[in-house]
């Protein structure tokens, strides 16, 4: 099935996280009939326009099928809106993905390995996001330590994509999909 690059037009609901407790961030999820028309269910990154303000997001699997961003504070402000409130929204997908940005302990770990920088250098930005994204997704500090040197070795045999690795969030028991919304 071929998905449309034609721009998404729906609302949805602006929330903030229920933890932590204050939390002073927003997010929102898209309708599932949206987020349907997007070329993928896992990471996505789209231009559009949020209440008339432009931006650029990667979209998150919500590990339902559908997908949710965090809405930064300087677009939230320069479109006027807050928390509780229904948005309009508009997008689409980019025609390229942007490079992600890599952590410093990634960048250090593949500078001291020549063989998984050179493979680094040669797969797409969207695998690169890909293996940043399951190093981080971790939650002990030594889970990240030691998947970064499980994705140099990989990389360094010329592995090019994180094997094993539920893009979509709706397989695996990860900590995955949006946050829930506070009342």
């Amino acid at each position: 099935m071929v998905k449309s690059t034609a721009p998404i037009k729906f609302k949805a609901k602006l929330s903030r996280p229920a933890t932590p407790k204050g939390a002073a961030w927003t997010f929102l999820v898209l309708p599932a009939a949206a987020s349907k028309k997007l070329p993928t269910r896992s990471m996505v990154t789209v231009d559009g326009t949020l209440a008339g303000q432009p931006f650029q997001a990667t979209l998150e699997p919500d590990g339902q099928g559908s997908h949710w961003f965090k809405i930064e504070k300087a677009l939230r402000e320069a479109a006027g809106v807050a928390a509780g409130d229904t948005i309009a929204l508009e997008m689409a997908p980019v025609e390229k993905e942007p490079e992600p940005k890599v952590p410093a302990d990634l960048k250090q770990a593949l500078a001291a390995n020549p063989a998984a920088k050179a493979m680094w250098g040669e797969i797409t930005a969207v695998a690169r996001r890909d293996w940043i994204h399951w190093i981080t997704s971790g939650k002990k500090a030594e889970t990240r330590v030691k998947r970064i040197g499980v994705a140099c070795d990989k990389l360094a045999c010329g592995n090019r994509r994180a094997c094993c690795f539920d893009r979509s969030g709706m397989y695996s028991k990860g900590n995955m999909g949006a946050p829930e919304a506070a009342e």
